[in-house]
């Protein structure tokens, strides 16, 4: 398992160990993070699929919110089946490079989403206090080199971590408490100075999360500003109307990174496994509930999922039809020869 140098190895596999302390509560805890990953994927699959196929929607805010939703796809399917398989059948082994690829894509799909709300807040500053030039700048060009720069950013930020990690010599432990890989918790188990690797890991993506927190700042009190300066009532309530959904995504995926950050680096008297929980529910409650907030205040994308999710139920239902008339069949119960008696029955499920 291990190539040892006298009293130095490097890892092949890591033990992921959950949540310690909570071991004998693994089975009951994996129920609602299970639903809760399942409404995260489906919501946000069907916000993309909404998105890409209703021509009205091909609108920067909804192109920027495409891109949340698969970005939240990234950072919670990166995340909870691994800690499923921990909890279900104690899969805790892990490959040292999976490992590493874990981290890196937990902190880019981090840094990413950062980013693409800057991009939606930008997007608002320009609907509300520029509205007549809104096409002329943001323009399909435009969206793409903004989708280049927050990927760019984000995986040139995290890439490095990398080459810290791989350089390190490990020693100790391969066991990591924790449910999946991050960045501090991997380092810790190295027998090396590991000062570049804290120093990095928290002045590098948190400078350029606190730089996005700036300007959304900036922005949405530009946007305020504006607003307030409308004449109508009418007209104010329906430009902040627009920006309610957004802020609400935004107080829900920076209030819980910071305070998860915050009790991490400071809270010595929380137990371990408080951390752990807090971790976990970042990458899981954030994506859960983004569609939700997005599907409930706007219109469009309400209405378009409604009919999605109509069409999928009659699909279903006339295959549970089809599937009943065959066995009836088969089964000598039924003496119609052809599918003539499926809208009678259909008439009779409905009612």
């Amino acid at each position: 398992m291990f190539g040892a140098n006298l009293t130095i190895f490097h890892p092949t596999v890591f033990i992921l160990l959950g949540i310690p302390g909570l071991e004998q509560y693994h089975t009951w805890i994996s129920i609602p993070f299970f639903l809760m990953y399942i409404t995260a994927v489906l919501g946000n699959g069907a916000l993309i699929l909404v998105v890409l196929s209703e021509r009205t929607l091909h609108a920067p805010m909804y192109i920027f919110l495409s891109m949340l939703a698969g970005t939240d796809i990234l950072l919670s399917t990166t995340t909870v089946p691994k800690a499923l398989a921990i909890f279900w059948f104690h899969a805790g082994e892990i490959a040292f490079d999976a490992c590493i690829t874990q981290m890196f894509f937990i902190h880019v799909a981090f840094v990413a989403e950062s980013g693409i709300l800057l991009a939606m807040a930008l997007d608002r500053y320009v609907a509300i206090c520029t509205p007549l030039r809104y096409t002329a700048i943001l323009t399909p060009v435009t969206i793409g080199k903004m989708t280049l720069a927050i990927w760019g950013r984000s995986t040139g930020t995290i890439f490095p971590i990398i080459f810290l990690l791989k350089r390190l010599p490990y020693c100790r432990t391969n066991i990591i408490p924790h449910s999946y890989c991050e960045h501090i918790g991997v380092a810790r188990l190295a027998c090396d100075d590991i000062t570049i690797n804290i120093w990095y890991g928290f002045s590098v993506p948190m400078a350029s999360v606190l730089v996005d927190v700036a300007l959304i700042g900036i922005s949405y009190t530009l946007i305020l500003r504006a607003v307030y300066r409308l004449p109508s009532q009418d007209a104010r309530h329906k430009a902040l109307n627009t920006c309610g959904s957004h802020i609400g995504v935004i107080l829900l995926f920076f209030i819980p990174s910071f305070f998860t950050f915050l009790t991490h680096r400071f809270g010595k008297n929380i137990p371990h496994h408080v951390h752990i929980l807090l971790a976990n529910l970042y990458v899981l409650v954030p994506p859960m509930l983004n569609p939700i907030i997005y599907g409930a205040k706007t219109k469009q994308i309400r209405d378009k999922i409604l009919n999605v999710l109509y069409t999928l139920f009659s699909i279903f239902l006339e295959a549970s039809i089809w599937s009943l008339v065959y066995l009836l069949r088969v089964l000598g119960l039924s003496s119609a020869s052809s599918p003539t008696s499926l809208p009678s029955l259909q008439v009779f499920f409905f009612v």
